[in-house]
């Protein structure tokens, strides 16, 4: 079955609505530059009152490695996003998956980069940090806004081509512009292991559409049924 993300969460109505609805991960985004933008503690109470179940997701673009680790801690997250990962430094990944766990305090960790990025320069993971991967997340990011561009990233055979091969060795998980009406044709086309949304299933920015959340999801599962 299908992972479904519902990103950019910023209250408990609009986390309760996801997690009715069907979703297996909510997203909190901590970029300053984002509008839908959480505090810590607003994290954390959210959190409190959410399913074990669910996996709760912080998004993170420029932070140290320690201010990743006590946002963790301070809001009970469970996985962890970076986006810009070509800007770190080569000696970011440690030796093993348990090192890694003890420098961000989280056992599962996602990173994303652009679609685009795919075609015009490629994706290369080393072995090490292949291991420690949850999840590769495909976006339509873009230097100045990481995430939440409402835009799709080229759907073209080029890229569904170098998605595959990613999908070999790291699950794959797409963003980018999705909502009900195209999520199926994502599917079909990708066939990856998760999906992502925020601005497709928004009333505005940080704020949910209930019938949209729903409809995005039932959209997913219609999909996994005509597959």
């Amino acid at each position: 079955m299908t992972w479904v993300k519902i990103c950019g969460t910023t209250n408990l109505e609009d986390a309760l609505l996801a997690v009715d609805a069907g979703a297996d991960a909510l997203g909190f985004v901590f970029d300053d530059k984002s509008p839908r933008r959480v505090e810590v503690e607003s994290v954390r109470e959210i959190v409190r009152q959410l399913p074990q179940g669910v996996e709760k997701v912080g998004i993170f673009v420029d932070h140290r490695p320690e201010q990743i680790r006590q946002i963790v801690q301070r809001a009970g997250l469970t996985a962890v996003q970076l986006h810009r990962i070509e800007a770190r430094p080569a000696g970011f990944w440690p030796a093993s998956q348990a090192a890694f766990k003890e420098r961000l305090g989280v056992p599962k960790l996602m990173v994303a980069i652009s679609g685009e990025r795919l075609t015009e320069s490629g994706f290369f993971l080393g072995d090490e940090a292949r291991k420690q991967l949850y999840a590769v997340l495909i976006d339509s990011g873009t230097a100045a806004q990481p995430g939440g561009t409402g835009k799709q990233f080229d759907w073209s055979e080029e890229t569904r081509g170098m998605i595959q091969v990613i999908s070999l060795s790291v699950p794959v998980i797409v963003a980018g512009g999705l909502n009900p009406e195209n999520v199926g044709q994502a599917l079909e086309l990708f066939q990856p292991f998760g999906i992502d949304v925020v601005s497709g299933v928004e009333a505005r920015p940080g704020k949910k559409d209930p019938e949209k959340v729903r409809a995005f999801v039932q959209a997913v599962r219609r999909a996994e049924k005509s597959a």
